[in-house]
């Protein structure tokens, strides 16, 4: 199967496992236009971790043919940052795979797994490489169903969303340890901000 693989921070060895499993994969972290995408003519799209909104003429293109994979358990925490707002909200915390459509992380569910992050001893940077172990693991495991499109998907509905933008709502609570910020005192800072 043609595969492009739209990759960031932490992907490039699950590219190199659909290779290794025998998949014709074309990886790449720049953006990509939908003429380059017609001169490749994949079979799937898979986005993991890409810095780019993908367009909506290649969407439109791939015609349900292109997959997500979300540190968070949608419908809750779309967009950006799903980890950090996953404890800030007090939502379900998890990893989702899912078909991409127009909006942002709204496509129907292929996958989902709620992943359990002890609170009080995790780190903001310890519990993103949780989710991403555990994605990483469901995408493998499951694979073979999605390509053959053996899964019945669910609708995405309801949720929550953040954008990039409010970054600066809690970059303020981590910039001391940054990353390292342990999940227990990123709530409690948080909460005593909303009460001042």
């Amino acid at each position: 199967m043609k595969l492009i693989f739209l990759g960031g921070s932490m992907s490039k060895s699950l590219s190199d496992w659909l290779t290794s499993v025998g998949e014709d994969v074309i990886y790449t972290e720049g953006k990509i236009s939908v003429n380059n995408v017609r001169n490749i003519n994949p079979d799937f799209i898979i986005s993991y971790n890409y810095r780019y909104i993908i367009s909506e003429d290649i969407i439109e293109f791939m015609n349900n043919r292109i997959i997500n994979l979300h540190i968070s358990y949608l419908p809750y925490n779309k967009g950006a940052y799903p980890n950090i707002w996953s404890f800030l909200e007090n939502t379900p915390k998890g990893v989702t795979i899912h078909y991409v459509d127009k909006g942002i992380d709204t496509g129907d569910i292929i996958i989902k797994k709620k992943i359990f992050i002890d609170e009080n001893k995790e780190t903001l940077k310890s519990s993103y490489e949780i989710l991403h172990t555990a994605l990483q693991e469901i995408f493998k495991k499951n694979w073979k169903r999605i390509k053959n499109n053996e899964i019945k998907t669910i609708k995405n509905k309801g949720g929550t969303m953040h954008y990039k933008s409010e970054l600066s709502i809690f970059k303020p609570l981590i910039k001391e340890e940054g990353w390292d910020t342990t999940i227990k005192e990123l709530k409690k800072r948080y909460e005593f901000l909303k009460n001042k």
